[in-house]
């Protein structure tokens, strides 16, 4: 896919019991590796409303945000095309943790033991925890 311009994406870090949620992604790019949970901004949405729905969508867990990590926008974080990415770090305040939407699984990562992720997601996770 070419884009003619940069798509806005959100991502949510969601910690929980000193673990990070983190989602096996369903579809290509990077299939069946782990990452956050989040996607792409609807038009007439906030991004802090696109992710706390992104994150319900993906894990089941209802969420608030808590702070902006920060905004990754390398050309080529995405082999899609290029999209830029607002990161918050959200507070689970309800729901069921369990996969939909575009994740083929749930998995708790421990954010002292990376492992490899989708995009630019380690790094994220890496510059959170500072």
């Amino acid at each position: 896919m070419v884009l003619e311009a940069p798509r806005v994406a959100v991502d949510g870090i969601v910690p929980r019991d000193g673990r990070v949620v983190a989602i096996l992604r369903r579809n290509e790019p990077f299939r069946g590796m782990p990452a956050l949970p989040g996607g792409f901004v609807e038009l007439g949405e906030t991004a802090e409303s696109a992710v706390v729905r992104e994150v319900l969508e993906e894990t089941g867990l209802a969420t608030r945000v808590v702070r902006l990590v920060g905004v990754y926008s390398d050309p080529g974080r995405d082999p899609r095309g290029h999209v830029v990415s607002v990161v918050y770090e959200l507070e689970a305040t309800g729901g069921t943790l369990k996969p939909s939407s575009d994740a083929a699984g749930i998995v708790l990562l421990d954010p002292q033991a990376l492992p490899g992720m989708a995009f630019d997601h380690a790094r994220i996770l890496e510059e959170w925890q500072k």
